[in-house]
């Protein structure tokens, strides 16, 4: 299978020199990075609004290797927050965050992590939305869920991500699906070993119903990562045996990936979220992108192939 290894070549500084380089990448990266700036994200958020949709936002990177580093990832998120705000956009919008950005891989990086996202967490509660800590791999996730916990005690809509590959999510979703939780459930897309993780395609997918289910007959928002027509009518079906109103989960699917079917959910009634990266250091969400779908890839060797 071509996705763990792309996965397992993702942190190659080789590899990432070669991608930044080859002539058709900027073709591809443009189909899932909205821009590189908050001005140029900005009309996109603008966009999803007039068409019914909502985004949520994350600034790409994750890399970080020093404290200094880290508060940098904290200002960039905080000047999308004054962006925001001053655009009257702060409903359509929340804010994704990878606490690896905020140095939670750093010396102390627990305590570091927590204070630099506490900041953004209240800034966005200011100007009426939220943010959610995305999953990433399975060594992390104490640590995240330990900061969620932090943070819900003031700023209780912060959310958090699952993923249904891992042996222990089902056990998490049944511990997060409490009222006034927000959890996103995707697949995952880390390389994870045999023993946390199902590394087949069919049990992943069984795992995510049976965790969408347990989501819905909680007392949460569960929020639907996927772009699998399947589980999306699945998820539809387990709402409204739940006895769910369609305002009281939603959608979300990646910047760039199954547009048409954004404003057809939108369209039907459903919440929908745009998950829209932007920012310079693209390498690692690119990667992970091309992992999940060959055809991502197939489509990248093409634009190499056809460009220069």
């Amino acid at each position: 299978m071509l996705g763990p290894v792309i996965l397992a070549v993702s942190r190659s500084d080789k590899m990432r020199r070669f991608v930044s380089a080859a002539p058709g990448t900027k073709q591809v990266v443009d189909r899932f990075i909205a821009g590189e700036t908050v001005d140029q994200v900005v009309p996109i958020v603008e966009d999803a609004a007039d068409k019914g949709l909502e985004v949520t936002l994350d600034v790409v990177g994750e890399d970080i290797t020093t404290p200094a580093q880290a508060e940098a990832a904290r200002d960039a998120y905080l000047e999308l927050v004054e962006r925001l705000k001053d655009l009257g956009l702060g409903t359509r919008a929340e804010m994704s965050v990878k606490l690896s950005m905020f140095g939670q891989a750093l010396e102390n990086g627990h305590e570091l992590a927590l204070a630099n996202v506490r900041p953004v967490v209240e800034a966005a509660a200011a100007i009426g939305t939220t943010v959610t800590l995305d999953a990433e791999d399975h060594t992390t996730l104490d640590s995240m869920f330990a900061i969620h916990e932090e943070l819900r005690k003031d700023f209780p809509e912060t959310g958090c991500v699952i993923q249904s590959y891992l042996f222990r999510t089902e056990d998490d979703a049944r511990r997060l699906a409490a009222a006034g939780s927000r959890v996103r459930i995707v697949k995952g897309a880390y390389k994870e070993p045999a023993s946390v993780a199902y590394q087949d395609k069919a049990e992943i997918d069984k795992a995510y119903v049976r965790i969408t289910r347990i989501l819905m007959e909680g007392e949460g928002y569960p929020m639907i990562g996927s772009h699998d027509p399947r589980l999306i009518a699945i998820a539809q079906e387990l709402g409204r045996q739940a006895g769910r109103k369609l305002d009281e989960y939603e959608f979300q699917m990646l910047y760039g990936i199954r547009s048409d079917e954004h404003v057809r959910l939108a369209a039907e009634g459903h919440r929908m979220r745009v998950y829209t990266a932007y920012g310079t250091d693209w390498y690692g969400y690119f990667m992970r992108r091309l992992a999940e779908k060959p055809a991502n890839l197939l489509f990248f060797g093409r634009s190499i192939l056809t460009k220069g």
